[in-house]
């Protein structure tokens, strides 16, 4: 019986799902984030792309005022470790974007555009500069990469809604 019991546990032990990586975030900027949304989308391993703001000094910035308060547009990515590497990720970015151009990334000119990983640890600070491309035989410098983590600040959407006193609502991209 004994044995009997010790299969079974065994058995129910060896069926349990290996526990999965917890999910992991990275920010980036590397232009319209629409265009950086659209590029980590087709990512294999990337669970969750949200457009937003970083680097700014204004604390709720919005998309009619976010370039005045210094901000620049970025993504948040919310990433599978098991399935994709920051370091693959940031391959994504510096394939995608032009990180040698410091006044924007192809017709979206401006800071608010310009290429920068804003990375949320060391750890992801030391892939960013590890990863960093040697463009035309390092004679373009790369620029801004990588910052320090910044707080991020989702996309928010203006929503006209008619037949009340204030017409205007905002809503997080989220929802």
């Amino acid at each position: 019986m004994l044995r009997l019991l010790f299969g079974f546990l065994v058995t129910c032990f060896l069926l349990l799902p290996a526990r999965a990586a917890e999910p992991q975030y990275a920010i980036f900027a590397g232009g319209c984030f629409w265009c950086v949304e659209s590029d980590f989308d087709a990512v294999p391993g990337v669970l969750e792309t949200i457009s937003g703001y970083a680097g700014g000094k204004s604390a709720n910035p919005t998309y009619e005022d976010y370039a005045k308060g210094g901000h620049r547009e970025v993504v948040r990515v919310k990433f599978d470790p098991d399935r994709v590497s920051y370091a693959e990720l940031v391959g994504v970015l510096f394939r995608t974007t032009d990180p040698t151009d410091g006044d924007g990334q192809f017709c979206d000119r401006g800071f608010a555009y310009t290429t920068a990983i804003h990375a949320l640890n060391e750890r992801q600070a030391d892939e960013g500069q590890r990863r960093m491309p040697d463009r035309n035989g390092g004679t373009q410098p790369i620029r801004r990469l990588p910052q320090r983590a910044a707080q991020f600040a989702p996309r928010r959407k203006i929503v006209r809604i008619s037949g009340t006193s204030n017409s205007f609502a905002t809503w997080p991209s989220e929802e």
